[in-house]
């Protein structure tokens, strides 16, 4: 199988050859380790969005400068509203970029950033997508993506963890407008994306139990999960969720979604949920694990025992896909990620059995 069928294979409850092994495009440079990793089955997933947004009645500019205070380059994007001007400050960094500075800032940035929400308009990209499939190879596979849940597009991306929890306690009517507008939002997303020809997306993620707790996640993420994967299962097209921290909290409200399968799930030692215990508790759904990051500091040996207890907890493996979704050191990707690709393309065949490892 290529890589790219094998992933799909495990996604649809077909039969895979063995188990797949999948890296995000931007975390892997492309060099001669990376061209060996994919003859060895490594698949690329490509992230990639089927809709472009626009918002005609919003100005935007972004300013690119090296902050004097620092000597870091920065990028500020100002928007322009009829209700005031909004700004956001980010910082390249290598595969990802660190937010310094978040839209709101104050009581008087509720109307404005109302008003962006409901300015979009969202439109089919579907060619440029498909275009890009088109010259890809069958180690790639891409993925669409709607965006955060309503809720954790609030805490994430417009106010942050702690300011969030503030306004929540002091200004919760604000937040539920901002929430409200947000759900009709990801409404107008949702057929877009279920009728592009991608056959799966990802639902929001990031999602901090400690912080948000049971009942918030089932009041607040759970409905938009099951409505949208409503209308993608119509389309024949599969929905996940990126949910890459502890998870035990959330299990059982995770396992009553509709979701098809749970993407960056981290076992230990770095989450509290075992992929076992996970299978378990999905018994339908497909875990898209994340390899733990902290494992990438270890030796060798310490790679492969990690990997192998991950086959071994996966039953017969066949609801199992292991991936890379967080950033790995530069001096260990290349031998770290070898290491995993091998053990799979021996140990990792399906249906997994009890037997020896293979020694290498």
């Amino acid at each position: 199988m290529t890589p790219k069928e094998r992933v799909e294979a495990v996604l649809l409850s077909h039969k895979a050859d063995h188990v797949p092994f999948t890296v995000y495009e931007n975390m892997i440079p492309q060099c001669e380790c990376e061209r060996e990793l994919r003859n060895e089955g490594l698949c690329i997933v490509n992230r990639v969005s089927v809709f472009k947004t626009e918002t005609p009645d919003v100005k935007t500019h972004t300013l690119h400068y090296v902050d004097e205070k620092d000597g870091v380059s920065k990028n500020k994007t100002i928007y322009e509203t009829p209700c005031g001007n909004l700004s956001a400050i980010r910082i390249p960094a290598g595969f990802t970029t660190w937010r310094e500075e978040l839209l709101f800032k104050c009581f008087d940035d509720y109307k404005a950033i109302e008003f962006m929400i409901k300015n979009r308009r969202h439109t089919a990209n579907y060619e440029q997508v498909i275009r890009q499939m088109k010259i890809a190879g069958d180690d790639i596979i891409f993925r669409a993506g709607i965006g955060y849940e309503p809720m954790q597009e609030i805490m994430h991306n417009i106010m942050g963890i702690e300011t969030f929890s503030l306004e929540w306690m002091d200004n919760r009517d604000e937040i539920m407008k901002l929430y409200d507008v947000l759900v009709e939002d990801r409404r107008k997303i949702y057929p877009i994306v279920a009728e592009s020809p991608l056959l799966h997306a990802n639902y929001g993620g990031n999602v901090t139990p400690e912080i948000i707790g049971l009942e918030r996640f089932k009041e607040y993420y759970v409905p938009h999960y099951n409505e949208c994967a409503e209308i993608m299962h119509k389309h024949g097209k599969l929905l996940g969720t990126h949910l890459d921290a502890n998870t035990k909290l959330i299990a059982d409200a995770v396992g009553e979604t509709e979701l098809d399968y749970i993407e960056a799930f981290t076992p230990p030692p770095d989450c509290d949920l075992s992929v076992k215990e996970a299978l378990r508790i999905w018994p339908e759904k497909k875990i898209w694990i994340n390899f733990p990051s902290s494992v990438h500091l270890s030796n060798i040996e310490v790679i492969k025992d990690t990997m192998r207890k991950i086959l071994k907890e996966s039953g017969n493996g066949t609801r199992l896909i292991v991936g890379i979704t967080e950033d790995v050191p530069e001096d260990r990707w290349q031998e770290n990620f070898s290491t995993i690709v091998r053990v799979l393309n021996t140990d990792g065949k399906l249906p997994l059995f009890d037997k020896e490892p293979v020694v290498f």
